[in-house]
């Protein structure tokens, strides 16, 4: 999978206005009523990962979730990336 331009990601990112882009990732902070909510979010989201073959560096600390995605292999943001990222905003989405 081929790395995108900074170009490219900037394009992509105006579909994204919650996600922010630097260090060759794209990152995202989402905040929940409580920890359930966010675990739930969470298994949710592992599923998306599994069935894509592409998983977050991801944090939780009780109801915020931070996300970083970015393809190792190509050293930066691709196509992957936003693939996951759109499956992400629309799980988050629905629990909100």
């Amino acid at each position: 999978m081929a790395k995108l331009t900074s170009n490219e990601i900037e394009q992509r990112m105006l579909q994204f206005p919650d996600w922010d882009y630097y260090e060759d990732a794209i990152h995202a902070e989402f905040e929940f009523d409580n920890f359930k909510d966010c675990f739930s979010a969470m298994s949710r989201i592992a599923f998306e990962c599994e069935a894509l073959k592409h998983h977050p560096n991801w944090s939780n600390v009780y109801n915020v979730l931070n996300i970083s995605l970015s393809t190792h292999s190509a050293n930066g943001v691709t196509d992957k990336d936003f693939k996951l990222a759109e499956a992400i905003e629309a799980i988050v989405e629905v629990e909100e």
